[in-house]
């Protein structure tokens, strides 16, 4: 009759001390042997990038901008005071049937119009053409300028690897495919409003003076610093005010 196995003591400590340090390893991609970092965040780093912006005014008129486009036209011009590098480029479209030219000519006076009102001085401005492929679909009068912006390093949309059943060092490996997380980082770099966001956060305004003197008097004398508004006409809320 065979005698049981009896593992060793050395054995069985060895064995538990390696189990002990691998999962304190701190890093488990170099331990798994992955090629790329598990971290999508390290997989797919928002960067910042010189960039452009641009914004295409449709011709609804015999040359003017109806109240969404100026609106849309507005909201352009204060970007590009505020972020904008170089000149600003307006493109007309060439082309096109005469009646067109001419109402997408008076279009894009208009816009350097708007723009002299919202502070862009005329040096700004440059005007070029380009070439339209069908006259007869609607061509737009083209801004556009250079600004700093927040994007995604790579591509989205890559897939090195089969999801499917192709190797199975890749398919046992316990590790997220490279495309994950990439549409996420790609959204949030275009819903930063001001790239430099990213880098570093923003300083503490002003206070405000007037009404920290106010709250420091009144705890002085022994009174209640606190603000007091009617909501709904009817009810006094009162609020603390920190300073």
């Amino acid at each position: 009759m065979p005698l049981p196995f009896r593992p060793r003591p050395m054995l069985v400590a060895a064995t538990a001390l390696a189990a002990l340090l691998g999962a304190c390893h701190p890093d488990r991609a170099a331990v798994t042997g992955s090629v790329y970092p598990t971290d999508y965040r390290a997989r797919h780093p928002i960067v910042l990038a010189d960039g452009s912006r641009s914004l295409d005014v449709f011709v609804t008129g015999p040359g003017h901008l109806d109240p969404r486009q100026a609106a849309d036209v507005d909201a352009f011009m204060m970007e590009y005071r505020r972020y904008g590098r170089g000149g600003l480029l307006v493109e007309v479209p060439r082309g096109v049937p005469p009646v067109l030219a001419a109402a997408t000519e008076r279009t894009a006076g208009a816009i350097r119009r708007m723009g002299a009102e919202a502070g862009v001085p005329a040096r700004d401005f440059a005007l070029a053409g380009y070439a339209v492929a069908a006259p007869d679909i609607a061509a737009p009068v083209r801004i556009s300028f250079r600004r700093m912006e927040a994007k995604v390093a790579d591509k989205c949309g890559l897939w090195p690897q089969d999801l499917g059943t192709s190797s199975f060092a890749v398919d046992f490996s316990n590790q997220p495919h490279w495309n994950l997380g990439c549409a996420t980082q790609a959204n949030l770099a275009a819903q930063v409003a001001d790239p430099v966001d990213l880098v570093r956060g923003r300083p503490e305004g002003r206070i405000d003076s007037v009404r920290r003197v106010k709250d420091i008097d009144q705890l002085r004398n022994g009174k209640d610093p606190s603000t007091a508004w009617r909501q709904d006409g009817q009810n006094v809320v009162k609020s603390q005010v920190g300073n």
